[in-house]
């Protein structure tokens, strides 16, 4: 058979040649598919005339030039009687284009193809995808396969569309600039009546020899090189067929007739191409691989660069037709799509690979109901790069959520950053586009190449990208888990207690300073011992997940899904949890849902326009750092951030969230002016959306992942920030539902307080009772953070006043009142040995002071020694955390001696077991002071004094088992006398 872009190809079936039509070219295909297993039996195909046709090739080119002479004074006779069969002659491109006559596509080792009987009977021609009724005589005739290298596209003669009066035909001009639609087309014999060709429409009317004379007169247009053709333009969605022989005007156009199989263009036609080439094609799938076609399967790739594509599937091999730009093509007479392969050939290199194309969505329709309804909750699963296996070859899933790109592409190093061979796929109304990748796996760079609305690119790094680039690169990295855990005893530990019924001393570090150049299994090797050796019970990480500027210390993230890539893999960063669990200690990460920065490539108008940021430019700019700041109304936004809280609980086994900036979420009026922000539906100041965002977010951890607990940075009197979000408070509002919140009001009253001169001290007294007012509103953490150590606000033991000893005396007295007090700690790196000067992230932690050989080592080996020491005793003294939420666990003994600065105060636990917590933060030492105590207490004897020598104190104990006497003192019914060393706390126990 001929058949547009003929292939090269081995042992390929002979395909029954087709018959022309003037039927109306809506009901063609129906009719043809009907007819053609009975045409096929009457219409044969005269093979040997073929053979004869290949061996006299020279008298072929001799009819050729003949007929070309003559052909404005034959055209009747061709329409009437019988058309002669011609071959496709090597290097006619030139005279083609001289002697204004059809130009002809030139083939290696093709033979010519003749023509059939000259009476064919009339029948309806099967018409291509877009509906133009487009049929140029061909030639009818079986076309022997024989392998070719290329063979270019015969230039197809320029027509109008289909319609259901006889199409007006015209001149061909510039007839390679268009791709031809899905139409009869032949690669390897040229038609040599492209006149007739012109004059044949799809009605047998339309036929008569003036018309055809006429079509034939016009065909004057100068033409370009096939190949050439095939590159720049081809006119859209028209058919470039060869030669059918045009049934007789006598005969009925619309009368039913046998009808052998008739062929389609297997090319992209043109209005693909054209969104191929632009990347705005939501539907390349539906495209490009195999599909099968009127008269077998077409076979369509679009390999940029590449110098031939051959598809292989068994023992058969066909070189598609080159149609330029990249883009390849052919037909292949077979039943159904085979399972198959393609040969791509590039200057130097040859690729064997699968047909990504070939492949139905890797991405479930449960995945995408779920996305759309904002509710995925391990949505990293579903979005970003996965390697797996898909219909049973391995690779990788690209997908990513842009509803508002024109076409998605992927671009990487597996394709030399170059996307326009990876078009992604739009998977329906939620606006995720979807790609299967084969041969693509762990370890490849890629982004994604975005089309805006406006028909811009932008080049975007995965916004669920498991790995990244060590910054300031910024290309995402397919990336696979091969960890394997050893946590097991420590996750079925954790949840044993709430969190605000358990010791909780935390250690704030930033990873990336505390040593600075270690990796995070380096890290895992040195970190772990070190906290356990200070007794603290929880690690606290500053934020974790990538960020381009390491000067924001994690806060301005880009890559939520990602640890920094700074220290190591994400399989590494999972390696140091393993490794602290082993060791007992609790991980806690910073997580920043509040803002996002404006970085070009990655979260920022992602598609194009507000996507992740609100829309209302008022309600995006966060005017304290430059920052966007999330729509929480929008459910895929606010699904992303809820799943990425999972994502770090579930496949990093974080213990704990504590949540960046929360107050900045919770008012629409944070840090803005009178007319700077627009007040929520009711009138009011609070961010609605931002409620409801934190309140499933906290949930759903809860839920999902038992054990955990989510930690609210929140510098407000918000109500209910740890209240469960089921229960609402007086405002109307259900609570947050976290499970600590910062007390960042006793962190700036009692600093406010102690950074005093002490002889100031008694104006500041309530600055260190006031706490207690509000002690049990929510679960508290007192917080010695990374914020109160930077920015010129000094060290913590630099904002003592006093010479170096009062300040270390301070700095010691000042933590043992903090330990005792109810609440969580947490305690900043550094401040554990008293650094003296500021946290920077550039060097980190002064470890130099604790080199033996510095002189003044003692000092700051003393205060991590009694940081040590407060650790070992909160453990074990239940008193201390067991009742940290229940006002029952404490009570007054000296809130009023603010002369003698002096504060005491009991602490109960469970089963009322007390511990009485003594400080005195004056210089001067104040002997057989007495103190109000129960009276069923026998004897209580000293378990802590910040002034003990070994911490670097003057050594003024209370060595000996204190008795109380019958004395009532400060309200109670016995009292005690005992020595307060200068600046200091002394913690006593029941004998």
């Amino acid at each position: 058979m001929t058949h547009a872009h003929a292939l090269s190809v081995e042992e390929a079936p002979p395909v029954t040649p087709p018959t022309p039509s003037g039927s109306d070219p809506k009901k063609k295909a129906a009719k043809a598919a009907k007819s053609v297993k009975k045409a096929a039996e009457k219409v044969t195909a005269p093979r040997k005339a073929a053979k004869e046709a290949a061996v006299k090739k020279a008298a072929a080119e001799e009819t050729v030039t003949k007929k070309a002479a003559a052909k404005k004074t034959t055209a009747k006779k061709a329409v009437a009687k019988k058309t002669t069969a011609t071959k496709a002659v090597a290097a006619t491109k030139k005279s083609a284009a001289k002697k204004t006559t059809p130009e002809r596509a030139t083939a290696k080792k093709t033979p010519a193809v003749k023509t059939g009987a000259a009476k064919s009977t009339p029948a309806k021609s099967t018409p291509a995808k877009t509906g133009t009724a487009k049929t140029t005589a061909a030639q009818t005739g079986a076309t022997k396969p024989v392998p070719a290298k290329k063979a270019p596209a015969s230039v197809p003669p320029k027509t109008a569309p289909a319609k259901t009066t006889a199409p007006k035909p015209t001149a061909a001009k510039n007839p390679a600039k268009k791709a031809p639609a899905k139409k009869a087309v032949t690669a390897k014999a040229s038609t040599t009546k492209a006149t007739t060709a012109k004059a044949t429409t799809t009605k047998a009317a339309a036929t008569k020899a003036a018309t055809t004379k006429a079509a034939a007169k016009k065909v004057t247009a100068k033409r370009a090189p096939a190949k050439k053709v095939a590159a720049e333009k081809v006119t859209p969605k028209k058919v470039a067929a060869e030669k059918i022989t045009a049934p007789s005007a006598a005969e009925p156009p619309e009368a039913p007739a046998p009808l052998g199989e008739v062929t389609v263009s297997p090319a992209v036609d043109a209005g693909d191409r054209e969104r191929l080439l632009a990347g705005t094609h939501h539907e390349p799938h539906a495209v490009l691989g195999a599909h099968p076609v009127p008269g077998g399967i077409a076979f369509r790739a679009y390999r940029p660069y590449a110098l031939s594509v051959t598809v292989v599937a068994g023992d058969l091999r066909a070189e598609l037709h080159d149609d330029g730009d990249g883009f390849f093509s052919g037909l292949l007479s077979l039943r159904e799509v085979p399972e198959y392969r393609l040969l791509v050939a590039y200057e130097g290199a040859t690729q064997d690979i699968e047909d990504a194309y070939a492949f139905l969505p890797a991405l479930g329709d449960l995945d995408l109901h779920l996305i759309g309804e904002g509710r995925h909750e391990q949505l990293w699963t579903a979005l970003g790069a996965q390697p797996m296996t898909h219909q049973g070859v391995t690779g990788t899933r690209f997908t990513v959520w842009a509803p508002n790109a024109r076409g998605v592409r992927v671009a990487g190093t597996f394709n030399f950053w170059d996307g326009a061979a990876f078009p992604m796929r739009s998977l329906g109304g939620t606006g995720v586009w979807e790609l299967f990748a084969p041969g693509i796996g762990e370890g490849e760079l890629y982004k994604f190449e975005i089309t805006r609305p406006d028909g811009s690119k932008t080049l975007r790094a995965d916004p669920l990208a498991r790995r990244t680039e060590v910054p300031p690169n910024t290309s995402s990295v397919i990336d696979t888990s091969r960890h394997e855990w050893h946590d097991q005893e420590w996750l079925e530990r954790r949840g044993q207690a709430p969190a605000h019924e358990a010791p909780f001393s935390v250690y704030e570090i930033h990873l990336p300073s505390w040593r600075p150049g270690l990796t995070y299994r380096q890290l895992a090797e040195q970190l772990p011992a070190y906290v356990k050796d200070l007794g603290f019970t929880h690690v606290e990480l500053m934020p974790v997940a990538e960020h381009p500027f390491g000067g924001s210390w994690g806060y301005q993230v880009t890559g939520f899904y990602a640890p920094t890539a700074r220290l190591g893999t994400p399989d590494d960063f999972k390696y140091l949890v393993d490794a602290l669990h082993q060791a007992g200690i609790g991980v806690l990460m910073d997580w920043v849902p509040a803002h996002f920065p404006r970085d070009d490539w990655a979260l920022a108008e992602f598609d194009g326009r507000p996507l992740y940021e609100h829309e209302d430019p008022l309600r995006s700019a966060h005017p304290d750092w430059g920052t966007l700041e999330f729509d929480y109304g929008r459910r895929e936004v606010r699904n992303f951030l809820v799943a990425n809280a999972i994502y770090w609980c579930e496949e990093f086994h974080i213990d704990g969230l504590r949540v960046d900036a929360v107050a900045s979420m919770l008012y629409l009026d944070y840090s803005r002016e009178p007319g700077q922000w627009i007040p929520n539906v009711h009138g009011g100041r609070e961010n609605l959306d931002a409620v409801d965002f934190l309140q499933e977010m906290n949930a759903t951890v809860y839920r999902r992942v038992p054990g955990v607990v989510t930690i609210a940075e929140e510098s407000t009197a918000w109500d209910g920030v740890t209240r469960a979000t089921h229960h609402k408070g007086p405002g109307g509002f259900g609570g947050l539902g976290f499970g600590l919140k910062w007390n960042m009001g006793w962190m700036h009253d009692s600093l406010g307080y102690v950074q005093h001169d002490p002889i100031h001290r008694k104006y500041h007294h309530h600055e260190m009772t006031f706490s207690m007012v509000y002690a049990y509103s929510e679960n508290y953490v007192l917080p010695i953070s990374h914020d109160e150590v930077v920015h010129g606000k000094r060290s913590l033991v630099s904002k003592m006043p006093g010479d170096w000893w009062q300040q270390r005396a301070t700095h010691r007295a000042y933590l043992a009142f903090m330990w005792a007090h109810p609440g969580k700690q947490l305690l900043f790196m550094g401040q554990e040995f008293a650094q003296g000067a500021e946290w920077s992230e550039a060097h980190g932690p002064d470890w130099w002071l604790l080199d033996p050989a510095y002189g003044a080592e003692p000092d700051h080996r003393g205060v991590r020694d009694l940081v040590r020491d407060l650790n070992t005793v909160y453990r074990h003294t239940p008193a201390l955390w067991e009742r940290d939420t229940d006002p029952a666990g404490f009570r007054w003994v000296v809130g009023d001696a603010a002369e003698d600065n002096v504060f005491a105060f009991l602490r109960y636990d469970a089963e009322g077991t007390p511990l009485l917590a003594v400080s005195n933060f004056s210089p001067v030492v104040r002997h057989d002071y007495r103190i109000g105590v129960p009276d069923d207490i026998p004897a209580w004897h000293e378990s802590l004094n910040t002034d003990a020598a070994p911490y670097g104190g003057t050594d003024l104990t209370n060595p000996h088992t204190l008795k109380p006497d019958a004395t009532p003192w400060h309200g109670h019914p016995a009292s005690i006398h005992l020595t307060l060393p200068p600046l200091a706390t002394v913690w006593l126990r029941p004998a």
